[in-house]
This record gives C-alpha cells, sequence and structure tokens, in this order.
C-alpha cells in the first residue's frame, strides 16, 4: 500500500483553491491561524512543523502528513529530526501511530526527490 505523497499534496491544494473559492472568509480566518501559529517565536517553524506531523500521525491524517512533511523538510529538518518525531507519535498513540509513522517515514523520502521540495 504505498502512497504518493507529493502528488497527494499537489491534489490537495488543488481540491482546497476550489474550496476557498467556495468558503472565502472561513479560509481566509484558516489561513490567518496557520500563519500565526507556524511562525517564528519560541519554537522555530522546524520544530512547529514536526509536532503537526506527530500530531497527524496521531490522527491518522493522510493530506496532513503529507503537507507538513512537505513543509517541514522545506523548513530544514532531517530525516532523524523525522525519525524521532515518529517516535514520539508512537509512544503516544500506540500501533495505529506506528503505522501511519512509516507512512509519514515514506512522505519524507518520497519529498528527497520531489523538485518543488528540493527548490524551496
Amino acid at each position: 500500500m504505498s502512497k504518493d505523497f507529493p502528488q497527494m499534496a499537489k491534489d490537495l491544494s488543488k481540491a482546497i483553491t476550489v474550496m476557498r473559492r467556495g468558503i472565502p472568509d472561513a479560509m481566509q480566518a484558516f489561513s490567518a491561524l496557520a500563519g500565526a501559529a507556524t511562525a517564528d517565536g519560541a519554537l522555530d517553524t522546524r520544530t512547529k512543523e514536526l509536532i503537526a506531523i506527530a500530531i497527524a500521525i496521531a490522527l491518522r491524517c493522510d493530506g496532513c502528513i503529507a503537507f507538513h512533511v512537505k513543509a517541514a523538510r522545506k523548513a530544514g529538518a532531517s530525516r532523524d529530526e523525522m525519525l524521532e518525531t515518529i517516535a514520539m507519535a508512537i509512544y503516544m498513540g500506540g500501533g495505529p501511530s506506528m503505522v501511519y509513522g512509516s507512512e509519514a517515514l515514506q512522505a519524507f523520502d518520497q519529498f528527497d526527490g520531489d523538485a518543488d521540495a528540493a527548490a524551496a
């Protein structure tokens, strides 16, 4: 059961763009929240994206894994940091987090070859 996470991120971005046109006020508010939550502060963006990945694993959200792994790579996250993030998610979420953790690692490795992630 292999998933193409870079393609998933692209497909979801297109779908979200369509949705944004239908509910612009709600999506603008969500974007403002996302911007405020991910801005550098006591935690840098890389750390915040790794936290988001752990939550995505625990909640079993494929699209969240795709988006936040791509963002974590862009922010400079290493594979070792990814593995430790997965370990924490497994610790907090048990067996289902182990399955989604393996998928998050697969996503991390797939984005390694993604031209968009490498150029950013």
